[in-house]
């Protein structure tokens, strides 16, 4: 032992070069983030304005038309970013099944009605109904989910939200200005988030792929669907009128690809309880967006109505204190709890495995 220990005392000691040459603990650097609060503020501006640019887009192009391009522009920012990220696309043909029944609940069909709806309604109307897709949410996972359980906070948060659903479309002057078709078609599109949200946490929530993977192949899935059912109902566009183009354009790259990446940051960074309440800014900023660039004229109820849908979604979605809610990991799977690109949050927090939200 002591002659170890003279051995070791004899030996020399590491140079200043040597020790220079040797490589460091490899450090990742920091990069730097912009603040949540901007991100947060982003996020409720894009999808706010993604019903002012649906709007726009069919002055100039066909629903269906609007709906494809805006899938196309959302795909090509998410396959982007796949491509530099260098992550591949889901496998297994059982993952791309549940997946192509995802894009036609939560992108193909909702996208295609509130494009159809806001032929014949304002873009705020049709913001407004978007707004229900918690209630709805809330009814269906009652009926789908064993582990959703109904509560008095609940079911008054439910019944509140629907007193301002009649509130908004004037129940008590028989539904009168209203154009029954368009509302029918939003209320049917809101109706469509939640039932595809069922969905992917019955089929997908266990999944160990990316957020980014699945969301790709999800909005890739949904082009393909788009783009079968387009040229069979409508013909090819004789002009490309710049504005409408434009609108479809942003509507695809900002308010579905760029903002699902800003918003699994935000879920992954604050977590879903303070990510979600960009739920209730994006129909007041589609409100405003509509009365002021587009002079889209509301009467008093649509308003009023629309707070009174925005309280009873809280409510529906709020815990009693002492209730805490898991925070999510980053690059958890994306399709655990879902929020839709125009805003809405998830009817539940928190399927097993808890996870950013996303479309």
């Amino acid at each position: 032992m002591t002659s170890v220990r003279r051995l070791l005392a004899a030996a020399p000691a590491p140079s200043t070069a040597a020790t220079a040459e040797r490589p460091a603990d490899p450090v990742p650097p920091r990069r730097p983030r912009l603040d949540w609060r901007l991100r947060f503020a982003f996020l409720s501006t894009v999808w706010g304005f993604s019903f002012l640019m649906t709007k726009v887009g069919t002055q100039g192009y066909a629903p269906f038309q609007v709906t494809l391009g805006r899938l196309v522009f959302g795909t090509a920012v998410l396959a982007a970013v796949l491509a530099v990220r260098r992550e591949g696309l889901p496998r297994g043909a059982r993952t791309w099944g549940h997946l192509a029944v995802s894009a036609f609940f939560l992108n193909a069909l909702p996208f295609s009605l509130f494009a159809y709806s806001q032929e014949t309604i304002p873009s705020a109307l049709a913001a407004i109904c978007n707004a229900t897709s918690p209630l709805w949410g809330m009814v269906l996972s009652l009926v789908a989910l064993s582990e959703d359980r109904p509560t008095r906070r609940r079911v008054a948060g439910l019944g509140l939200g629907f007193l301002g659903v009649l509130t908004v479309l004037g129940a008590w002057q028989g539904f009168s200005g209203i154009a029954p078709t368009g509302t029918a078609l939003a209320l049917l599109a809101s109706l469509s988030y939640p039932i595809g949200w069922i969905y992917v946490r019955r089929n997908l929530a266990g999944s160990t792929h990316s957020n980014l993977s699945l969301t790709t192949a999800q909005l890739l899935l949904g082009t393909v669907q788009l783009a079968v059912v387009t040229p069979l109902f409508t013909t090819f566009p004789t002009s490309f009128p710049m504005v409408p183009l434009l609108a479809v354009v942003g509507l695809g790259a900002l308010a579905t690809g760029i903002a699902m990446l800003v918003q699994y940051g935000l879920v992954a960074e604050v977590g879903p309880t303070t990510a979600q309440m960009v739920t209730y800014f994006t129909p007041v900023i589609a409100t405003v967006a509509g009365v002021s660039v587009l002079g889209e004229r509301l009467s008093w109820s649509t308003p009023v109505g629309a707070l009174i849908i925005i309280a009873g979604a809280a409510l529906t979605q709020s815990r009693p204190k002492g209730a805490g809610r898991s925070r999510p990991v980053a690059g958890a799977p994306a399709h655990a709890e879902p929020v839709d690109p125009d805003g809405t949050s998830t009817p539940e927090p928190a399927a097993a495995g808890a996870a950013p939200r996303q479309p």
